[in-house]
């Protein structure tokens, strides 16, 4: 190849191509794929996607890279070609694992062997051409989200640093920028600079996602973690644009219009901003509005409000359809057009109830979500994300796939608790389109004892407000928290109240949502600032005390307005454990198990508390039985606490998914792969449910076994004429009782007790009996179905093995602490001070311990 021929295929292989924001018609299928090569051209706005797989990666010791010179390569330097191929968005850990440098992290212990990414400097680089013409152009650089500190350069020019994993930023480049059609003049070269992550969370808890807690282990991700785009316009370009809506008592709605500009010029601009609101997903008529204001040099911000006879609104799946609008505007002066915006939202109203039952001596808060004025009992699940915790292995599709596993399993929300960061775009708009509303902590306070220094808190205060601005017009977000079990770690709790109270009122400067300081806050220590001991429960005890308690009796004894985490864990499926436990490790387990959170005590004694037996025959028993295991006790507690309604407005489990594959909480593991338990919480989520209340699962075979039929209707329909049916099954599905009771009426938004059954045991079964339910409408067609597995069994003893398997855990657990796997691999333990045991093969864990 000549070198003509190869300068062209250098520069077709980074040249990115223009998209221009060109029209307001509903189709966007030019955008649908940026940097793609579609090109329109049209008056306005232009936008380039830096995103892609354009990137470059190089390693460079701390403060190495600026000596070298990285920051001055000139723009058509070829010398990055060579280094290592990246992309963005993405992270570090993902581009070393793919280029070669690294063995996958989640794989076995790998993680463990990749510690020392994290205490380097890595240089990310772009070359781009521009080929537009930008005269007269403001042009910016802008950043969605960096994790954590970067320096940005672009032809050997600082454009500055950036701290804060969350906060968006940008850079004026209208003069830095070099753009012409002939490729060797319009090229530039972006240079970015990735400090090594930080190590101590106390320094920058609110800032970046917390790497650590009982599914991770210690190493800290980072990379440039959202996109990256040049985007041109008129002098007067749209800073911020928030959609907001009030319903009035005629059904009419009046939607607001609020829109940040900022004038680049050196005059007043006199300005017209037509606006246009459409229905996104029905069809319906367009309503226009429109704003005309001088606008002086700097930010400014304009509202408008446009009334809207006949709204279409927004709702969670269960109550309605989730109608979403669009707001298209423009920036006009004269005939020139400066600038456009879009955004998608929805029309809908958010309030809260004081829980019936309780007194304001118990509780702070009302913790009864009104949407659109109808009772929004939450069936919701901590979402553990991202997807994972290393984000270049993710993408919107991921995202997808799992929004409709959540939908599937009958969720009607989702919580983004304090331990994990706010999502990207795409997870809110799916919520969005498929009606699921988000119960979110703005940003990861998974700590209380954050550093006091004023800036630091002021940083705090900014990267949140920053974060609601980006996520406010979504439809979908309906309550907004601070902390993550903060009080539970104070160690200057008046300090903590502060801070979180001080949060909450500036983020409602920015969003008109219902704030709540932290969760749970029923700990003694939050209870000492003033907060009430019925505020909320995080439903951990069970699995952290385990040995305590049989499931019945422990989930039986809670009674809270809400549950924003009821937790229990359990081992991914099989083939799911293939793809990270090495072969050799798989069966009886080996340490892989344990550095991916695998606790063989608490798994081992939820077996025996579901079926009376450990089940550690085979790793397929084993695996199953976990499952299960994890199925059932959910199931029971979710529909205890359902029966309660409305003195309890709502549930999250504790997770739908995590960030790794691990052995813990999730109830779809990190291969999108829904395990068992899924489908139990599927059961136990149906909006019209129809269930079975008994205060024990082990009966003996001389008794009568006693339940309480109950229907509990999360919706607002009504229900006439309908027929219940019971089945009692033993071990082999051999029916041995059947009965019908006939139900008259269900009421909208209800949980009502039917009757109670009664069935004469008497020997019929040996070790367990099954009981089904159905509930029919007056054509015999399935309204809904459920199922329990009882066990024949004595239940003091049970209750007496269990608390002795605890003693054995705790008496572990005092030896090595809770998390130190070496206690299950004997062949792992220093015997004593001159001799190690034979590790001539890999350490296996003992699963044989007696019951």
């Amino acid at each position: 190849m000549n070198l003509a021929g190869m300068r062209e295929n250098i520069m077709g292989r980074n040249l990115c191509c223009w998209i221009v924001l060109a029209s307001f018609a509903s189709s966007n299928s030019a955008l649908a794929q940026p940097g793609a090569g579609d090109q329109v051209k049209s008056e306005g706005q232009l936008v380039q996607d830096l995103s892609g797989y354009r990137w470059k990666l190089k390693r460079m010791r701390p403060g190495q890279g600026i000596r070298e010179g990285l920051h001055e390569l000139p723009q058509a330097d070829i010398e990055t070609l060579v280094w290592m191929p990246a992309r963005v968005p993405g992270d570090v850990y993902t581009d070393l694992w793919k280029a070669g440098a690294l063995d996958d992290p989640y794989f076995g212990r790998n993680s463990v062997k990749a510690q020392w990414v994290m205490y380097d400097e890595w240089w990310y680089s772009l070359q781009f051409n521009v080929s537009e013409d930008l005269s007269g152009k403001v042009v910016r650089l802008e950043f969605d989200g960096v994790d954590y500190g970067c320096e940005v350069w672009l032809n050997g020019h600082a454009l500055g640093r950036h701290e804060g994993m969350f906060s968006p930023f940008s850079f004026d480049v209208s003069h830095l920028i070099d753009a012409d059609k002939d490729w060797h003049k319009g090229r530039n070269m972006l240079m970015v600079k990735l400090d090594p992550p930080p190590q101590v969370n106390h320094k920058v808890a609110g800032l970046k996602t917390p790497w650590f807690g009982d599914y991770w282990r210690d190493l800290v991700p980072f990379g440039i973690w959202r996109p990256v785009r040049l985007v041109a316009t008129g002098k007067v370009r749209v800073d911020d644009l928030y959609v907001k809506s009030k319903l009035n008592a005629d059904g009419s709605a009046d939607v607001e219009v609020e829109v940040t500009l900022e004038n680049h010029s050196d005059r007043n601009c006199d300005v017209s901003l037509p606006i246009t609101l459409q229905g996104q997903n029905f069809s319906g008529p367009q309503h226009t509005g429109k704003i005309q204001a001088s606008v002086e040099p700097g930010l400014q911000t304009l509202k408008t409000s446009i009334p809207i006879d006949q709204p279409e609104l927004w709702w969670p799946w269960d109550l309605g359809k989730p109608n979403l609008y669009t707001a298209k505007l423009r920036v006009e002066e004269g005939d020139e057009v400066h600038d456009r915006s879009k955004t998608t939202f929805g029309i809908r109203q958010i309030k809260m109830d004081w829980n019936p039952g309780f007194t304001r001596d118990e509780v702070s808060y009302p913790r009864t979500v009104k949407l659109n004025g109808k009772n929004h009992f939450i069936r919701s699940a901590c979402w553990g994300g991202p997807p994972d915790i290393f984000v270049g292995r993710t993408s919107p599709k991921e995202y997808k796939t799992l929004i409709d596993l959540a939908k599937a399993a009958n969720m009607n929300n989702i919580r983004i608790f304090g331990w994990h960061p706010p999502e990207i775009p795409e997870f809110y708009q799916y919520c969005d389109e498929v009606g699921l509303t988000v119960w979110q902590d703005v940003i990861p306070l998974g700590t209380a004892n954050i550093s006091q220094e004023k800036a630091f808190v002021e940083r705090i205060y900014a990267e949140a407000e920053a974060t609601i601005k980006e996520r406010r017009n979504h439809p979908s977000l309906i309550l907004i928290e601070g902390g993550e079990e903060a009080f539970l770690r104070a160690s200057d709790p008046q300090f903590t109240k502060r801070f979180l109270e001080e949060l909450g009122r500036r983020l409602q400067q920015h969003v008109d949502l219902p704030y709540v300081p932290d969760s749970p806050l029923t700990c003694p220590i939050a209870q000492s600032v003033g907060y009430k001991p019925k505020e909320a429960v995080h439903a951990l005890s069970y699995f952290y005390s385990m040995g305590k308690w049989l499931m019945e009796d422990w989930y039986s004894s809670l009674d809270f307005p809400i549950v924003p985490e009821l937790a229990i864990t359990s081992v991914p499926s099989v083939e799911s454990l293939k793809k990270f436990i090495p072969e050799d490790e798989l069966w009886p387990p080996g340490p892989s198990w344990g550095h991916h959170w695998a606790d063989f005590h608490r798994l081992r004694m939820q077996n025996f508390d579901t079926f009376g037996d450990q089940r550690t025959g085979s790793l397929e028993e084993f695996v199953a039985a976990t499952q299960d295991a994890q199925g059932t006790i959910f199931q029971l507690s979710v529909e205890h606490f359902r029966r309660a309604k409305p003195r309890c407005s709502g549930i999250a489990l504790c997770h739908f998914i995590t960030y790794w594959p691990d052995m813990k909480w999730a109830i779809v593991d990190n291969y999108q792969q829904p395990k068992r338990s899924y489908r139990y919480v599927q059961r136990g989520y149906q909006p019209l449910l129809v269930n079975l209340q008994f205060d024990r699962r082990r009966w003996k075979q001389d008794e009568t076994f006693i339940g309480k039929v109950w229907i509990v209707n999360d919706t607002y329909q009504e229900y006439n004429d309908c027929k219940i049916k019971l089945e009692v099954l033993d071990e082999n599905s051999t029916r041995l009782h059947e009965q019908s009771m006939e139900v008259a009426h269900i009421r909208k938004d209800s949980s009502s007790e039917l009757t109670e059954i009664h069935w004469k045991i008497a020997g019929q079964v040996e070790t367990q009996f099954h009981i089904q339910l159905s509930l029919l409408d007056r054509e015999g067609e399935s309204l809904s179905q459920n199922q329990y597995m009882l066990l024949i069994g004595d239940q003091a003893e049970a209750r007496n093995r269990m608390k002795a398997m605890g003693q054995e855990k705790s008496s572990s657990n005092n030896v090595f602490t809770y998390g130190n796997y070496y206690r299950y691999f004997p062949d792992m333990i220093q015997q004593n001070d001159n001799d190690w045991q034979s590790q001539t093969q890999m350490p296996r864990a003992d699963l044989s311990a007696p019951e």
